[in-house]
């Protein structure tokens, strides 16, 4: 039985932001910790499925990867993150499903007033999760070991009242929300990506027209949302956020009797949920990020692309050493920005 090394490196920041977005944060409502080095021990699982529904909902059927259980440890300095995780097997005794190989490249990044997502996501290996429609005695050891997957896109949001609402302090803990605080968000994304099983599996045993050979897509669109922190007694925290989307999209369908597309509007969504405890020292929590990408109906079925990150962290914060710190500062993303109009340097709170 194999399992998949997971890395995952976050960069905290990467735009050239104008010098009003430089300014400084509220410290009655948080704290940065960037000159703090922000460790953490953490166990994750990441997926990207398919739910394919038939546009009267006769017939739907949920297609998963048999994906790892991972455990990782990170940090976090300046901005900058570096994760890295293993599907041990002793956290994975049962995946005989099917076994699926996969790539999933994630990038959730919270730099002060924006929100920041890249997808790029590689699967080969599913099994049906679900299935409900004219065929009574689908077995649910179901499995298409051939079938790939593939996504990419970006998620790019402005965050209002980044002045009192750090979500850094939710997904990264390199910073402590201590009051409760609320934003608007709003921007644009963007996904595109392909589902395809050469042998048509589907086509054997589900009836037309959900068959298959593969199926391509693309859209993009604007968005727009809301994001809320909880603060009960400075240290406990409850973090939710919601956005949607209109995108124009198009998306073409393969079988053996040839390919069929369509262009149109679809709806999607992005949910984030995160839950702990957080103080300037240590933080323990959960969180949870899921992404629906609803395509362009083709051949009567509409298919949702669900991409997803759960885990649970246990973090620890500490200050350098004068002999660590010269090499840590290199990743000082605000050493490169522009200085504000006085030419005074913003103030760092520790």
């Amino acid at each position: 039985m194999n399992f998949f090394l997971g890395i995952s490196l976050t960069l905290g920041f990467f735009f050239l932001l104008p010098s009003t977005s430089l300014a400084q944060e509220d410290t009655t409502y948080y704290i940065s910790y960037k000159k703090m080095l922000t460790t953490r021990l953490y166990t994750s699982r990441k997926y990207t499925s398919l739910l394919i529904s038939g546009i009267n909902e006769s017939t739907r059927i949920r297609l998963e990867p048999n994906s790892t259980l991972n455990l990782g440890i990170g940090a976090t300095y300046n901005d900058f993150t570096l994760n890295l995780a293993y599907g041990f097997g002793f956290m994975n005794p049962n995946r005989d499903q099917v076994e699926t190989q996969y790539l999933d490249l994630q990038a959730h990044a919270y730099p002060k007033n924006w929100v920041i997502d890249l997808f790029a996501q590689f699967y080969r290996g599913f099994y049906v999760n679900s299935y409900s429609g004219p065929l009574p005695n689908i077995p649910s050891e179901l499995a298409f070991p051939d079938m790939k997957v593939r996504k990419f896109g970006a998620n790019v949001q402005y965050l209002l009242n980044g002045d009192k609402l750090s979500l850094k302090a939710a997904f990264l803990q390199s910073a402590w929300q201590k009051k409760s605080a609320g934003s608007f968000v709003a921007g644009m994304e963007f996904y595109f990506g392909m589902a395809e099983d050469t042998q048509n599996i589907l086509a054997e045993l589900i009836p037309d027209p959900l068959e298959f050979k593969r199926l391509d897509f693309f859209e993009f669109g604007p968005n727009i949302g809301y994001v809320h922190t909880i603060v009960i007694a400075r240290h406990f925290f409850i973090t939710g956020m919601v956005s949607g989307n209109i995108g124009l999209g198009n998306s073409s369908i393969t079988t053996d009797l040839g390919k069929e597309g369509n262009w149109g509007f679809n709806t999607n969504y992005f949910l984030r949920g995160f839950a702990g405890y957080n103080g300037p020292i240590w933080s323990i929590n959960a969180n949870y990020v899921h992404n629906n990408v609803r395509i362009e109906e083709a051949k009567n079925y509409v298919t949702d692309f669900q991409t997803g990150n759960y885990r649970i962290n246990f973090v620890y914060r500490f200050d350098v050493g004068p002999k660590l710190r010269p090499v840590l500062d290199y990743v000082d993303i605000n050493k490169y920005l522009p200085k504000s109009k006085n030419g005074k340097k913003k103030k760092e709170e520790q």
